[in-house]
């Protein structure tokens, strides 16, 4: 395969991460991002520093809704795509807000994978969501489980994978779609769990929780998705998804017991009703993935949080 990848949302949490692992392999990078205001650009500046620097690092703004994306790919020689680009959140997800979602999440996804049947290239990963499964009455999830997610999110990152599959099926693109499990680490967006309660620690305030706590997540540290990503570009199969990961499910309550821990500041609770999207337990079945893959994920709940700490520490200052 050649070197030459295309990672989009590159300037977000895992596409910067997953960027920067390729460089550091010596894969050539065209990274595309159009900096939604989802959060602050100046954030998404700061995933690119390291990249921006690289020789094995280009850049382009742009836009996967209106851009010549057969041109891109023909241009920078591209043989792999990693799509991250998303519009991310659940709760934003309702209401008017949903055509933002159908757009960036769907008729992006679907351009893409023409200028991918067009260009023939050799690998297409899509980033997919653990949202598409909904409240899965059996736990953990399997990729042959029934999907019915209950967030708008949820729909479209599922119509997002329905159409990798279609198109594989239709046009041998060789997609692969990853379920990513509640991704955590450095750089994770503002408006996530993790972030706002490490943040919320370290300046002493209150802790926002939505409902009792109890609900429990399968956590995965970022490490672990790009490792993912890596093994999707050099499997032999098409069409296919998997759950990724990280074993490490728990609640939300022992989550902000083990931040306390981690912080040593003490932990005080600001809660408030469920929000509408939210799923009360995930869990993923990875045996698929570590079957066909080789997938395992190396970082455990304590040692991730440790790092993610340690880098809002550093934004913080």
């Amino acid at each position: 395969m050649s070197n030459a990848c295309l990672v989009t949302g590159v300037a977000g949490f895992i596409g910067s991460h997953l960027a920067e692992r390729l460089v550091c392999e010596g894969y050539r990078v065209v990274g595309v991002d159009c900096f939604t205001d989802y959060y602050p650009r100046h954030v998404k500046e700061a995933n690119l520093s390291w990249l921006r620097g690289q020789e094995g690092f280009h850049f382009r703004e742009l836009d996967l809704c209106t851009a010549d994306l057969e041109s891109l790919l023909a241009e920078e020689g591209i043989e792999a795509i990693f799509h991250q680009a998303a519009q991310a959140g659940v709760r934003s997800s309702w209401g008017r807000e949903f055509v933002t979602y159908t757009r960036n999440n769907v008729l992006a996804t679907q351009r893409l994978l023409e200028a991918a049947r067009a260009h023939g290239v050799r690998r297409f990963v899509y980033a997919s969501s653990s949202s598409v499964y909904g409240d899965c009455p059996d736990l953990p999830a399997r990729e042959s489980a029934l999907p019915q997610p209950i967030s708008p999110y949820g729909v479209t990152k599922l119509a997002a994978e329905h159409l990798c599959r279609l198109y594989h099926a239709s046009f041998g693109v060789p997609t692969v779609s990853l379920r990513y499990f509640t991704v955590y680490g450095p750089r994770q967006r503002p408006d996530m769990a993790f972030h706002r309660f490490i943040r919320a620690l370290l300046r002493g305030d209150v802790l926002p929780i939505y409902g009792d706590g109890e609900q429990t997540r399968d956590f995965t540290y970022v490490a672990d998705v790009v490792e993912a990503n890596l093994l999707a570009m050099q499997c032999d199969l098409g069409g296919v998804v998997f759950n990724i990961g990280g074993g490490s499910r728990v609640s939300l309550n022992e989550v902000v017991e083990l931040l306390g821990k981690i912080t040593g500041r003490p932990v005080r609770l600001d809660r408030s009703r469920p929000q509408h999207g939210d799923v009360r337990h995930t869990w993923a079945d990875t045996s698929l993935a570590r079957r066909l893959l080789g997938y395992a994920p190396r970082w455990n709940l304590e040692a991730g949080l440790r790092a993610e700490v340690e880098w809002l520490k550093g934004m913080e200052q």
